[in-house]
């Protein structure tokens, strides 16, 4: 079989052209860009864990400073795909999902005491390394025990999915009166909030333009148990990272 050498007098085009193969094909490596990409989200959670109010710029340094070779664009599409976004103000966070019927609610948690369990929920998404692979890992925690009430796998970010995790926590431990999130397009889309108007009393609350901590207890338990135990004993595999979230999070929850 012919192959294209960079090496030949005659430029790589011409040689595509001879041998009728797109050149682009000749350029085209998906599996190792991805996972280049893979090693640098890994990097970037990372960094991410102990400097969340690093954007695109600085998180492009930081990589630079390290040995990688990225662009700002490359890290701004990553931080899209690992869902995101330095704390802190910032513009338009409180600008709807581009779809009609998604729906940012207020935020209740301004100046609210949370003097006991089941009073308010708080949900977020992480980004979780595997070798070669990543793992998203959505987590509920009850701000007042500091209780992980409820947390699932996906190699996907969707409504569906984030639904069912909070379904099965209020299976098991009943209803809370708030649930707080952001305002990622997988918590105000109708298949994930309307679905549970139907449990009287629950309110949903969204983080509200730069609101730096409303979720910092589930934050905190992202960095803790990344640090403690899925970086020091990285996975092969998602069943393997499973085992290993359970026990921590049976370890760390009271």
């Amino acid at each position: 079989m012919s192959k294209i050498d960079k090496t030949h007098s005659l430029s790589v085009s011409r040689q595509c052209d001879l041998l009728d193969v797109p050149r682009s094909s000749f350029y085209y490596s998906p599996r190792e860009d991805g996972l280049y990409n893979e090693e640098l989200m890994k990097q970037i959670d990372k960094q991410y864990m102990i400097t969340p109010f690093y954007g695109v710029p600085r998180m492009t340094h930081h990589l630079r400073g390290i040995g990688y070779e990225v662009n700002p664009k490359r890290v701004r599409r990553l931080y899209r795909k690992m869902d995101l976004y330095a704390t802190g103000p910032r513009p338009n966070t409180s600008k709807p999902h581009k779809g009609a019927s998604h729906v940012i609610y207020p935020y209740l948690l301004r100046g609210l005491k949370v003097t006991r369990p089941n009073q308010v929920w708080a949900m977020d998404i992480t980004y979780i390394p595997l070798a070669g692979s990543h793992l998203y890992l959505v987590g509920i925690i009850d701000v007042y025990s500091r209780y992980i009430v409820g947390w699932s796998l996906s190699n996907t970010m969707t409504a569906h999915w984030c639904r069912e995790c909070l379904e099965e926590a209020i299976k098991h431990h009943g209803a809370p009166e708030i649930i707080n999130t952001d305002q990622g397009s997988q918590f105000s889309s109708p298949e994930f909030s309307a679905y549970f108007s139907s449990y009287e009393g629950l309110k949903f609350s969204m983080d509200g333009k730069g609101r730096a901590i409303d979720n910092i207890f589930i934050e905190r338990f992202w960095r803790n148990i990344k640090y403690e135990k899925l970086y020091l004993e990285p996975s092969d595999n998602g069943l393997e990272l499973y085992h290993k979230i359970k026990v921590s999070t049976l370890a760390t929850t009271p």
